[in-house]
């Protein structure tokens, strides 16, 4: 059976020449436009009668806000080797991306899962990207510079073409005086 292809989704800004993409276990923005897109596009899926699955690691589930844990309609998965027993609200604890993909391409999973997005944090990115499954990389650009600690990975734009996409602008956003724009990567 084929395994699900990746599509990974992340906000960055600029921050020391890098990519950030959190600060103390937190976002270092709150934009409220931006956090549609990712639900929208995390949770709609293609295929009637079925939904997306979202990997993450240990530390980005518990920086979601316990309010907003699990994603709804969505099937959770976590990456840990730590927890002992899957975080209450969390549909699956998993030892590693490629036993999440595992999981999610194989019965019964395969039956109910439409799209697979990675959404943190940095070492499940990079696992991903590194993966010959990663489809896709949707990227806002947060154009400030805010100081971070957690990054995203860089990624090799000779493998990943900018691409548009029907369903998504790529006019310039502002919210709260700060402009972004969302951006889609593919792998060649």
């Amino acid at each position: 059976m084929a395994e699900k292809r990746l599509c990974l989704i992340a906000a960055a800004c600029t921050s020391n020449g890098k990519m950030g993409i959190g600060v103390n276990g937190n976002l270092p923005w709150r934009l409220r436009q931006e956090m549609a897109y990712f639900d929208r596009m995390t949770s709609t899926a293609m295929t009637e009668g079925k939904q997306n699955a979202v990997i993450m690691g240990r530390k980005t589930w518990f920086s979601i806000p316990e309010k907003f844990r699990p994603l709804k309609n969505r099937i959770n998965v976590v990456l840990s080797n730590s927890l002992q027993e899957c975080p209450t609200g969390a549909d699956h604890l998993c030892p590693s991306l490629s036993e999440a993909v595992k999981l999610l391409s194989s019965p019964p999973e395969v039956e109910s899962v439409d799209m697979v997005w990675v959404i943190g944090g940095s070492s499940v990115y990079k696992d991903a990207m590194e993966s010959p499954l990663c489809h896709r990389i949707y990227l806002t650009r947060v154009m400030k510079e805010i100081e971070c600690d957690t990054f995203f990975p860089e990624f090799d734009l000779n493998r990943f073409k900018l691409v548009t996409d029907p369903t998504v602008t790529t006019e310039e956003q502002e919210e709260k005086g700060i402009k972004f724009k969302y951006e889609i990567y593919e792998s060649a």
